[in-house]
C-alpha cells in the first residue's frame, strides 16, 4: 500500500457505479478500500488493480449488518489508520408493482440497505473521521432522482432516496465542527447490469411502457471524482447527473 496516497472506500464496489468509481479513484492515485457483499469481484478488482501498481483492500461486507459494518471499519483504521473519502453507493431495489401487492419483506430490504446501511456506514466513517489526525474528511452519497420525484409502483426505493437527502443534509450540517463534508449525488439512467432493462421499456407516469435513454456509468465516476479532488473548504452539496433526454424534467 502507498503510505502517502489518501484512503477511500467505496460500497457496493463489485459491479455497476460503485465499480466504475473504485477504478476511477484508483487511477487518480487513491488507496481504495472495496467492500461489498460478494467478495469474489472485489478481490478480483483488487487484484486487477494491484497488477497496475495501485493500491487496492477487498473487504467483504452486509451493510445492513453493524457487526459487519464495525468489523469493515475496524480493518480500515488497522490497515491505515484513517478514512479520506466513503462513496455510499450499496443499494437495491424492489420489483414495480403496486403497493398493496408489495411483499414486506422487499419494503424492509430497500430499506434495510439504502437507508440503515447508508447511515450505518455514514456513522461509522464519521466517527473515524472525526478521531484520526488532521481530523476530517468527506462522505459522498449516492441518492437518485427519485429524491426528487418517483416512478409508478416505487414507494420502497422512493421513500428510502429521500431518506439519504436527509442524512446527507445531516452530515453536511453535523460535520462542520469536525471538518467532514457531505455530498450527494442523484444518478438518472446510468447504464450499468441492473438498469439495463430500461433500455428495453419502463412503465411511466402514463401508464405507457417505454424504452429509456442510458448515460455511461463512467459519468457518474468521473463526477464522484470532481467531488473527491476538492479541497474540504469547498463542496458539491448536490449534484444531479443524468442521461439528457430521460423523462425527468418536465412532463417526460
Amino acid at each position: 500500500m502507498n503510505p502517502t496516497s489518501k484512503i477511500a472506500l467505496v460500497t457496493g464496489a463489485g459491479s455497476g457505479i460503485g465499480r466504475a468509481v473504485a477504478l476511477g479513484l484508483l487511477s487518480d492515485g487513491w488507496t481504495v478500500v472495496l467492500a461489498g457483499r460478494r467478495v469474489e469481484p472485489l478481490q478480483a478488482l483488487a487484484a486487477q488493480a494491484e497488477s497496475q501498481g495501485q493500491a487496492a483492500l477487498a473487504v467483504a461486507t452486509d451493510v445492513t449488518q453493524p457487526e459487519s459494518v464495525q468489523a469493515l471499519f475496524d480493518s480500515i483504521e488497522q490497515h491505515f489508520g484513517r478514512l479520506d473519502l466513503l462513496f455510499n453507493n450499496a443499494g437495491v431495489n424492489a420489483p414495480a408493482m403496486p403497493m398493496d401487492e408489495l411483499p414486506l419483506e422487499k419494503w424492509f430490504s430497500v430499506l434495510n440497505t439504502n437507508v440503515t446501511g447508508v447511515f450505518l456506514c455514514a456513522r461509522a466513517a464519521f466517527g473515524l473521521m472525526r478521531r484520526q489526525s488532521p481530523q476530517g474528511g468527506r462522505i459522498i452519497n449516492n441518492g437518485s432522482i427519485s429524491a426528487h420525484t418517483p416512478r409508478p409502483f416505487t414507494a420502497p426505493y422512493t421513500a428510502s432516496k429521500h431518506a439519504v437527502s436527509g442524512i446527507t443534509k445531516s452530515l453536511a450540517l453535523d460535520g462542520r465542527a469536525y471538518n467532514i463534508v457531505a455530498s450527494q449525488i442523484d444518478i438518472g439512467n446510468a447504464l450499468t447490469e441492473l438498469s439495463e432493462r430500461m433500455t428495453r421499456g419502463v412503465l411511466q407516469a402514463n401508464g405507457s411502457t417505454a424504452a429509456e435513454p442510458m448515460m455511461d456509468a463512467q459519468h457518474v465516476a468521473d463526477a464522484v471524482r470532481h467531488i473527491a479532488a476538492m479541497p474540504l473548504s469547498a463542496n458539491v452539496l448536490n449534484m444531479t447527473v443524468m442521461a439528457s433526454h430521460m423523462p425527468f424534467v418536465g412532463r417526460g
